[in-house]
């Protein structure tokens, strides 16, 4: 089959687009950046024109990059920031307030409000989530409590809320078509993960009207077609939809039961497939939609760091250690190990299994010799300690352990990282020839909408790994560094431990 399929992978920090061949080649790709917006300390926005501009300057590079026509384009399949929350008019289109970013932590309180009222357990139940300022269902109270005429507007059926796939779905068809997929949806805080359907007495809690919410479709159908987009003809197939996380676990191939992913992005997400079995957590993580293709659904076990890529930014762009955060590695390798300094990176508070929004960063174990390669190594080290916390907690859950992981996102392209990893594991970690799983399970999903896929198994033929990476340090070595993490993470939840 000639032509080629688009995937627009919206991200926290950038828009990248990428085209697939029908063999499953990638012909191109872009990024594009965009500003991010901090009205006030752990408040994080973005501007929906300034997305929307970052989606059309990559489609266009990408598809100028490949050499190829628009007009070849067979189908655009659509992964985003999941829980970033936008509310916008139906008529114009446009944002009533800029997007609260999902590592806002803006409605902490109101989460702990909820909490005290004892209806964490209701909605962990039905949507497999903690009440946390994370997620969609707060941000958008919010944004009906504090943007004038917002609620009043939104009972009259004249707002929509999605997120951000919703929304781009939204302006890709020129404003006809309000629709989310089920992995979205399961990230508000008011879906019903076990019987697929928008759960109202939740909606209620949160003062959430339902005149708001979306068509809940599956992750690989045509949902619309374009109309009026710059750089694209009208009239392609927009055809596949999943939120960036569980669009990288459909892009690892995490197909069977027990198969894990960990995405290194500007957070870090590791998801295990669990089947068409809800298991619920006991160990701090989420249960989530990973995907629904036609009536199955197939759902995961998730741990979130907020913070990985972000740390690496904030080296870069807070304190001036480095020029460009691909220099990290190179930085890091100045020094053999950090002389004992620990960086837990809390710089949005602690997701799971902690779940501490009042968390702070802290470096910690500093002393005169500390040098800025110590600190390059300490925060890829805080990264990589994280996933062992969230390993931890999945296999209690699961029931089973993590043999090999797949890793991908842009900084498992970090050999140094990836092998500290495996050494606090003690597991194989796998990394495919193309790290870009995010872009490439939307386009997976896509392709098997437009025919372009005939079914899993003509993805699985296309998976190549490049890189195995296996432990390399004995149980105590790897016990002692564990042990120090574990300090500086509870210094860093409670600031009586901090000396």
């Amino acid at each position: 089959m000639s032509g080629f399929l688009l995937s627009i992978d919206q991200g926290t920090t950038g828009s990248t687009a990428m085209l697939l061949s029908a063999e499953g080649e990638v012909l191109g790709r872009a990024n594009h950046e965009f500003p991010q917006h901090f009205p006030r300390p752990g408040w994080v926005e973005h501007d929906l024109e300034e997305i929307w501009k970052s989606v059309c300057d990559a489609v266009r590079d990408a598809i100028d990059k490949a050499g190829v026509a628009a007009t070849d384009c067979l189908g655009i399949g659509i992964t985003n920031q999941r829980e970033t929350t936008v509310l916008w008019d139906r008529k114009t289109g446009k944002a009533v307030h800029k997007a609260i970013v999902w590592q806002d932590r803006r409605t902490a309180d109101r989460c702990r409000e909820l909490k005290d009222a004892g209806k964490e357990e209701m909605f962990r139940q039905r949507t497999g989530l903690v009440l946390d300022p994370y997620l969609a269902g707060t941000k958008l109270e919010w944004l009906l409590d504090h943007v004038d005429g917002a609620r009043a507007r939104a009972d009259k059926g004249e707002l929509a809320f999605g997120t951000i796939d919703s929304w781009l779905v939204y302006r890709l068809s020129g404003g006809k078509v309000h629709v989310t997929d089920a992995s979205n949806a399961s990230r508000t805080l008011f879906y019903d993960i076990g019987k697929g359907r928008w759960d109202e007495e939740l909606a209620a809690v949160l003062r959430v009207p339902m005149a708001l919410l979306a068509e809940v479709r599956s992750c690989s159908e045509v949902y619309a077609h374009t109309s009026g987009v710059p750089g694209l003809p009208d009239g392609i197939p927009i055809a596949g939809m999943a939120g960036d996380q569980q669009a990288a676990l459909f892009g690892q191939t995490c197909f069977e039961v027990g198969d894990a992913k960990c995405t290194y992005g500007t957070g870090a997400f590791l998801l295990m497939n669990t089947g068409t079995s809800l298991v619920h957590s006991d160990n701090g993580l989420l249960t989530t939609i990973a995907w629904r293709l036609g009536d199955q659904t197939v759902y995961a076990l998730e741990g979130s760091a907020f913070i990985a890529g972000a740390a690496v930014q904030w080296l870069r762009d807070g304190l001036g250690l480095i020029a460009s955060s691909d220099q990290i590695e190179s930085k890091a390798l100045e020094v053999d190990e950090t002389g004992d300094v620990v960086f837990v990176p809390a710089l949005a508070g602690l997701g799971a299994p902690y779940w501490d929004p009042h968390a702070r960063g802290l470096i910690y174990g500093l002393t005169r010799d500390t040098t800025a390669a110590h600190l390059a190594r300490a925060t890829l080290e805080g990264i990589a300690f994280q996933i062992v916390d969230l390993v931890d907690a999945m296999q209690a859950d699961a029931g089973r352990p993590i043999k090999r992981l797949r890793v991908d996102g842009g900084a498992a392209r970090n050999d140094l990282l990836m092998q500290f990893e495996s050494d606090m594991l003690g597991v194989t970690i796998d990394r495919p020839e193309n790290v870009e799983t995010t872009a490439l399970g939307a386009a997976y999903l896509a392709g098997m909408a437009v025919g372009v896929f005939t079914g899993l198994d003509s993805i699985l033929d296309a998976y190549r790994i490049e890189r195995s990476f296996e432990p390399q340090v004995t149980q105590t070595e790897r016990d002692g560094h564990l042990e120090r993490w574990r300090d500086a993470v509870r210094r860093a939840r409670s600031t009586m431990g901090i000396t």
